[in-house]
């Protein structure tokens, strides 16, 4: 991707929220981030993308800014989805802790690094302690300094992937014991990750979950870079990835001749699994049990299409980009 002045200091976060059933709630929490409480826009800020998923009573909200500008746009938006997100009423399918779930933010522009995201994630999260009475957080990635675990490791500890989480062991980073209404909020930083959600025709969990263990990064032959759950799904089963970057170039990574997708941090180079790869593996493991895999979902962009999605809103002053995707074209 050509570089910009325009997006040489962009960053990303990727902000999920539990609630995917009231869409007006969600569009809410977005435009939080892009105006003040006096309805004035914050400048040099976008939203590209609201994923809604009613089964996982789930959104993603893509928001992209300036390393300068990030901090408070995602702090309104977390402020906003606290007020309006009762933990206590929460149902889905989807492993879930926090009324904000999760705030990963992750360099888009070459004049950014990890390393700065991590200074923000640390200021966002104890930012939201401190602005919403009664919110946790737990730091994960370039974040958890020195530690620096991954999301994976520290949900796992926080008991993220239990049906029901005991809230009182958890041990959060930043504020109180969690309370049942906000719950627990991950807040990290690291290379981009992306969301890559394959679906196979079954309503076998099991099956879904052994072609999960089998395609993850952990796993002998497993995809680097790809955290796997397996989860019902609109009378199916998705396969549900979490696409991590990994550090190195793309020489020798193909997948039926399409390159892995590459773009630099710092002047190092990473690279991350493309779609098309994690769909032909799941196609050919759910095949072998006579399963068919029915579509793949990226839950907003790649790296690369994020950048250059956001210096077009930007170019143009287009803050609520989600809502022009049909009609603009890169």
């Amino acid at each position: 991707m050509a570089s910009s002045s325009l997006g040489s200091r962009l960053v990303a976060c990727l902000l999920n929220v539990s609630e995917a059933h009231r869409k007006d709630l969600v569009e809410t929490v977005a435009k939080a981030a892009l105006y003040n409480a006096e309805g004035v826009r914050r400048e040099g800020t976008t939203v590209l993308n609201i994923f809604n998923d009613h089964d996982y009573n789930r959104s993603v909200i893509t928001i992209v800014a300036s390393i300068d500008s990030i901090r408070e746009a995602v702090l309104s938006a977390c402020e906003k989805a606290c007020g309006l997100i009762d933990m206590r009423a929460h149902s889905g399918v989807h492993p879930c802790m926090g009324a904000v779930d999760l705030i990963p933010i992750y360099p888009l522009g070459e004049d950014v690094g990890v390393e700065d995201c991590a200074t923000e994630a640390r200021a966002v999260a104890e930012g939201l302690t401190e602005r919403v009475q009664g919110t946790s957080a737990f730091l994960f990635g370039w974040a958890d300094s020195p530690l620096q675990r991954g999301l994976a490791q520290r949900r796992k500890e926080m008991g993220w992937f239990k049906k029901t989480p005991d809230m009182q062991a958890i041990r959060p980073d930043m504020g109180p014991q969690p309370q049942k209404r906000f719950g627990l909020t991950g807040v990290g930083a690291s290379p981009y990750v992306m969301n890559c959600n394959v679906t196979i025709d079954t309503q076998d969990v099991a099956m879904g979950r052994s072609i999960a263990a089998a395609i993850r990064e952990s796993a002998p032959g497993g995809l680097p870079g790809v955290q796997v759950l397996a989860l019902p799904h609109q009378g199916a089963v998705e396969i549900a990835c979490n696409v991590e970057s990994v550090k190195g170039s793309p020489t020798g990574d193909t997948s039926a001749g399409e390159p892995w997708p590459c773009f630099s941090i710092g002047g190092q180079p990473y690279r991350h699994a493309p779609a098309s790869l994690i769909t032909a593996r799941v196609a050919e493991l759910a095949g072998r049990h006579g399963v068919g895999a029915v579509g793949t979902a990226l839950v907003g962009f790649t790296p690369c299409e994020c950048r250059g999605l956001a210096e077009l809103a930007l170019s143009q002053g287009i803050a609520e980009f989600w809502k022009e995707q049909g009609r603009i074209r890169m």
